[in-house]
């Protein structure tokens, strides 16, 4: 095997034990050993590629923020409705959180404290920045009332779902992660969408929740 190739595997390797540790543990009570033990590598190989745990946590919010946002570019490709596109990337979000550790992680050091350092942008601003976005394109769509405050609204969206996913990594299996955000959706969507609206988007939300739950 290629040097190269077996440096970016055993990188990889060692993302996703971390990633799986701080998810499991927190990243306080995870310490380079563990992460060492679990990645099955040497402390050697772990300097090679990261110098200190935050180096790490780094990487993991680096990897969530750029699978995220590719994700976002692939679905405002496809033609959906503004609301579609939000509702469909939540559930992407979703998605990566329930297939793998690093989502699940991201989510946990952005709510934790470790600092997120520049150039990236903490994942939730971007969130939130595209859900306004995408909300103040559904007004104009008239799939949401017209007097929605779409910024004010997005940070209550964000804060709903990261909240959601939060509560729910405490009490319950991560399988449970898409029954949680179609209640997000069909508690939003009665509150934002107009009555003759409402059936498209509670359709789209049920069919959502029973494709990730046949992965989950």
């Amino acid at each position: 095997m290629p040097r190269q190739l077996r440096a970016e595997q055993t990188r990889a390797t060692i993302i996703t034990a971390a990633a799986d540790l701080f998810d499991r543990h927190g990243y306080e009570s995870t310490s380079l050993s563990d992460i060492v033990e679990h990645a099955h590598v040497t402390k050697g190989a772990l300097y090679f590629h990261f110098a200190a745990k935050e180096d790490l946590a780094h990487a993991i919010l680096e990897i969530q923020s750029r699978t995220s946002r590719r994700m976002a570019r692939d679905i405002d490709g496809r033609g959906y409705s503004s609301l579609e596109s939000l509702i469909r990337v939540t559930f992407g979000i979703t998605r990566m959180a329930v297939e793998g550790p690093i989502a699940r992680a991201g989510l946990r050091l952005a709510a934790g404290d470790v600092a997120v350092r520049p150039p990236l942008r903490h994942p939730f601003r971007e969130w939130s920045e595209m859900a306004a976005g995408k909300l103040l394109g559904a007004v104009k769509e008239s799939d949401v009332h017209p007097d929605v405050d779409a910024e004010a609204m997005a940070h209550s969206l964000v804060s709903f779902f990261v909240g959601s996913r939060v509560v729910s990594r405490a009490v319950e299996p991560v399988a449970r992660q898409p029954r949680r955000t179609a209640d997000m959706w069909r508690l939003t969507i009665r509150a934002l969408v107009p009555t003759p609206r409402r059936a498209r988007y509670l359709g789209l939300v049920a069919q959502l929740e029973r494709e990730l739950r046949a992965v989950a």
